[in-house]
């Protein structure tokens, strides 16, 4: 029998021949499998079983055409996924982003992250992912409607509530989710929970909205706790200003934190006097502007466009990265160390590269990975779906009350996982294999299939 690192590394090898022209899917899968070795070693039977070649080939992935007409009568036409990775724990849940970077590459890197993501929130739930190369960005409501529409009867062919239940991303907010969920109703009649982030009037649960945001907050005050420290008078970056920056910046200043700086695609808003929030919601949320509109109301405040400037520059004690994959760098994670950064927690997905945690966790700065860190919105996705199936609403404060658990058991999971493999402190390591063992013992228990 040959050892883990061994059968490891010849998994990864196979799986990059197979899947070269996919860079951000082998990152994903680099980053967990480098985890994985003494696992194996302990469990020589996942080894027999092929378990790792088995988890890391998607159970099922769906590419589509999706036409539809804009506001002129052309017929566009884009492409859509779906990609259902792994049903081991329950129904594939993941949601879909709609940007033109979309391809299968992004759909499978995030759907894989999503197997651990949601192992790690204790809920019945497997791993999926989809999405379009679809631009919501600069469409009329009634363009985003015919897409949409186009989308979902397609996609409705393959989810459904104990099957396949999607949710929002990058991209897919209350209105693409409402035309979604409209569509899927037209054609299956009335199943509320085929989706979830709906709207409170249509089977939506409170608390949806600030989960993956607060959710980021709340790991990460258990993080500080754990070497003594509070988020209370600590200055931080949260990059990104869409639903998981906004509310990571609500709840960051509700445990009295001072948020300087959000960003988007255009660049940043540093505000030293400290991030207005009921600006920034007003600007993306009721206006859909870009973060530069802040300054009409705030001339104090600081504008830099994204080519001349990076948020990362900024000296902080706590960073956010809420954003997309891949964007803070080896030399961002350098400019944050210089800078004295405390801790660093991932709110949106695959944010840093390989090289910058490397950075990070040689410098021994605290570092929350999204598989943990971002799992605030399918743990509450999994609330939604509960609440669909029993018929019930559940209070603002008994959501979030089971949000907070969910995190916190996150977390002591996680590093109770580092310790135990000898690698205490180390939460990305320590996330990976508390997530694949609760993955690993079903699909042992459940046979090759």
């Amino acid at each position: 029998m040959i050892d883990g690192k061994t059968y490891v590394a010849q998994v990864l090898e196979n799986v990059k021949s197979h899947h070269a022209h996919e860079a951000e899917f082998l990152q994903a899968v680099e980053e967990v499998f480098a985890s994985l070795v003494p696992v194996f070693d302990k469990y020589p039977e996942y080894m027999a079983e092929n378990l790792l070649e088995r988890l890391v080939e998607p159970e099922r992935v769906m590419t589509f055409r999706v036409p539809w007409l804009d506001d002129q009568d052309r017929v566009q036409v884009n492409r859509g996924y779906r990609v259902q990775f792994s049903s081991a724990l329950g129904p594939y849940k993941g949601g879909l982003r709609f940007h033109p970077s979309v391809n299968q590459s992004i759909v499978k890197f995030l759907g894989f992250e999503q197997i651990f993501k949601n192992a790690l929130t204790g809920q019945a739930i497997g791993g999926g992912k989809g999405g379009s190369d679809f631009d919501p960005k600069g469409k009329s409501d009634k363009e985003v409607m015919r897409f949409a529409q186009s989308f979902m009867t397609e996609l409705q062919k393959h989810i459904g509530p104990d099957l396949d239940v999607p949710a929002g991303d990058i991209g897919v907010g209350a209105r693409e989710i409402g035309y979604l969920f409209g569509q899927y109703k037209r054609l299956n009649s009335y199943q509320a929970g085929v989706l979830t982030g709906k709207g409170l009037s249509y089977g939506g649960s409170l608390a949806r909205t600030q989960a993956t945001g607060y959710g980021a907050v709340y790991f990460a005050k258990e993080m500080l706790a754990e070497q003594g420290e509070t988020l209370a008078d600590k200055t931080a970056l949260v990059s990104g200003s869409g639903n998981v920056a906004i509310y990571a910046v609500e709840k960051l200043q509700e445990l009295g934190a001072n948020v300087l700086a959000v960003s988007d695609s255009s660049g940043y808003i540093y505000d030293p006097k400290g991030i207005d929030l009921a600006s920034l919601k007003q600007i993306k949320e009721v206006e859909r502007g870009r973060v530069r509109d802040y300054l009409t109301n705030h001339p104090g405040a600081q504008f830099v466009p994204a080519d001349q400037g990076s948020i990362w520059s900024i000296k902080a004690d706590l960073v956010f990265p809420c954003a997309t994959q891949n964007e803070l760098t080896k030399e961002h994670a350098q400019m944050l160390v210089e800078n004295g950064v405390l801790a660093v927690t991932e709110g949106a997905n695959m944010p840093s590269t390989l090289e910058a945690i490397n950075v990070f966790q040689k410098a021994k700065v605290l570092f929350a990975p999204a598989k943990a860190a971002n799992a605030g919105g399918v743990a509450v996705s999994a609330l939604e779906m509960a609440q669909n199936a029993s018929r019930r609403t559940w209070t603002f404060e008994s959501v979030d009350a089971e949000l907070q658990t969910i995190m916190q058991t996150i977390y002591q999971e996680s590093s109770a996982a580092a310790k135990h493999f000898g690698k205490e402190g180390d939460l990305v390591f320590g996330a990976n294999v508390a997530g694949f063992l609760k993955v690993a013992e079903a699909m042992h228990a459940q046979g090759v299939v």
